[in-house]
């Protein structure tokens, strides 16, 4: 199953990055969950269900021309997959910014139902009781 979860991690970034959140969200429970309270930007908050999670993710790429999130590995544990990774943003202007950040995706029935964001690589591992 961890393979499988993987991919369905795999998919909903790269609609993501497409910007397309129909795609984003068909594995996505209806009632999930994508906490961003560890965010250090204006977007911390948690935000539940798929209107939720849709405006947020509208409100957060409408304010760039470019928005990408560029896994660095993926890391199957139960039914958890951590994700290091990197954001790019090129704002209008075509200022160019980029955060690492690390999330945790977690799976129930190949559904995800909870996203969540952490600072670092260390400390999502540590969320799903791996250790560096």
């Amino acid at each position: 199953m961890s393979q499988e979860n993987v991919e369905v991690v795999r998919r909903a970034i790269e609609a993501f990055n497409r910007r397309d959140f129909d795609v984003a969200l068909r594995d996505v429970a209806p009632d999930a969950t994508v906490d961003m309270s560890r965010s250090r930007g204006p977007d911390a908050g948690v935000y539940v269900g798929h209107a939720a999670v849709r405006r947020f993710w509208t409100d957060m790429t409408e304010a760039f021309e470019r928005h990408t999130m560029v896994p660095d590995e993926f890391i199957p544990h139960a039914e958890h997959v951590v994700v290091p990774m990197t954001s790019r943003m090129t704002g209008r202007g075509g200022i160019e910014v980029e955060a690492k950040t690390a999330t945790v995706a977690t799976l129930s029935d190949g559904r995800m139902v909870r996203w969540t964001m952490y600072q670092d690589r260390a400390e999502a591992l540590k969320a799903v009781g791996l250790e560096e």
